[in-house]
């Protein structure tokens, strides 16, 4: 049996230890090589990519993208997209979404793995449709989570019906690293049997039990798992590349990656790291296993943001009583997955609790609009003095709230105007409107300070 390798440190890697904040630069020398091998993808666009060029890097995402797929011809480009919400943090009109999905794909992406922060099949419908018309995988995806009301017999239910959308494989993204090695490989086994195509798995090292849960979801018949280079796995990372690999070959798997090209690109990476680590983007809290998450499950992207966001507030202090109001706020909310968007809106509003020294005297517009049914359907029941502080004696919307929105793409380009050079740059506006612009405004000066000239030979 062959095991494939998604390898994730130009993505999930980079956003679960430095927030993100690794600039195409750092790691464009060691691009050839890491096509050289033998990943069955590359991870290197989506999540908090995006909004991270255009934030805090002076980066054109779409730029980016261009680049890693000139420099990786060989090797499937992969994507995380949120479904209806894109890379952002709300939904967006279905024009967007096909436009965005159409556009990644132009760009160089050949595999986008699609889910909805509420296991909302009707969120991720219209994008897996436009990335099939487009010639592209749609991995559809089970966010997986631990509640009263999540089961296995849920998610086999839940994967039935992201089958029948047509998707190229189904994905388990455990982002939290909380699936024990049983419920792993009771999941893949129960999979395997139900759903025919390839599943894919995808978890954290965030409580320790990653390696030893790939281990056995591989021999209940996983197809691809989702592994980060040495140098930047572990803690709130993913599992080692090279220690799965060394250890599915002693074992009898075939896997394809080649140990030799990825001591070369863990050494590359070596430096960067230790760089991270000296300037503090690194914290060394995200690098341990913090097996509290096995109670509170935080991914690991919200705990290295909710470090960081404490840290800036000197607030670190307050880390222990955030963690603990955490599941307090997801189950007043009805026990959503703690995946992007949901995971950061239930980390603020945790944070807000803790800080302001009341719960929900502060709520955020966020929460306030998940509660009004706008961001799909809870998965269990809100709480109903939450509900009623929110929304009064308003009922919540239980449509598919993508069909209440106009469509966006044209009013974006009618107000950019000249200063969008192409799709792609209304794009950046309606996901990053303040950033997109100010970006946009620092490319325009530098094209400002630009002088062309010729140089030419007078007899």
């Amino acid at each position: 049996m062959k095991v494939n390798f998604t390898e994730t440190v130009l993505r999930d890697a980079n956003q679960s230890l430095i927030a993100t904040r690794m600039p195409f630069s750092d790691f464009e020398p060691i691009l050839s090589t890491m096509d050289k091998a033998g990943y069955y993808s590359l991870e290197c666009w989506g999540g908090a990519t995006f909004d991270s060029c255009l934030r805090y890097l002076n980066e054109d995402p779409w730029e980016r993208l261009r680049k890693i797929r000139a420099a990786c011809p060989n090797t499937k480009l992969q994507m995380l997209l949120r479904g209806q919400n894109l890379l952002g943090y709300k939904h967006y009109p279905d024009d967007v979404v096909r436009l965005f999905v159409k556009k990644s794909v132009e760009n160089g992406i050949d595999i986008i793995r699609i889910f909805d922060a509420l296991n909302d099949v009707r969120n991720i419908e219209v994008a897996v449709d436009e990335t099939l018309k487009n010639g592209a995988i749609a991995s559809g995806t089970i966010c997986y989570t631990l509640s009263p009301i999540h089961n296995l017999e849920s998610y086999v239910k839940l994967a039935k019906q992201i089958e029948s959308l047509g998707v190229g494989s189904i994905c388990v993204k455990d982002m939290a690293g909380i699936m024990s090695p049983k419920e792993g490989y009771d999941l893949v086994k129960a999979l395997k049997e139900t759903v025919k195509v390839p599943v894919v798995v995808h978890t954290h090292s965030t409580t320790g039990l990653g390696f030893m849960t790939l281990l056995k979801c591989v021999e209940a018949g996983a197809d691809v798992i989702d592994t980060a280079i040495s140098s930047f796995s572990g803690g709130t990372s993913q599992p080692a590349t090279e220690t799965l690999v060394y250890a599915l070959r002693q074992l009898g798997y075939e896997v394809g990656v080649d140990e030799k090209v990825c001591k070369e690109i863990n050494d590359f990476f070596k430096p960067i790291r230790d760089k991270a680590l000296k300037s503090g983007l690194l914290n060394p809290v995200v690098m341990g296993t913090q097996t509290d998450a096995l109670i509170y499950q935080i991914p690991g992207g919200m705990l290295s943001n909710l470090v960081a966001q404490l840290t800036a507030q000197k607030k670190l202090d307050k880390l222990d009583e955030v963690l603990e109001e955490t599941p307090r706020v997801r189950k007043d909310l009805g026990y959503p997955p703690l995946v992007t968007p949901m995971s950061q809106m239930v980390g603020v509003q945790a944070t807000a609790n803790v800080l302001a020294g009341e719960r929900y005297k502060n709520i955020s517009k966020e929460v306030k609009s998940y509660i009004k049914g706008e961001y799909g359907k809870a998965p269990g029941e809100v709480s109903p003095e939450l509900q009623k502080l929110v929304l009064g004696d308003e009922k919540p919307y239980t449509g598919r709230f993508a069909d209440t929105l106009e469509p966006g793409v044209e009013a974006a380009r009618a107000y950019l105007g000249s200063r969008a050079t192409c799709d792609e740059d209304v794009l950046s506006y309606i996901a990053f409107p303040t950033q997109a612009e100010a970006f946009f405004d620092k490319r325009d000066a530098k094209k400002k300070n630009t002088f062309s000239y010729t140089i030419r030979k007078v007899d």
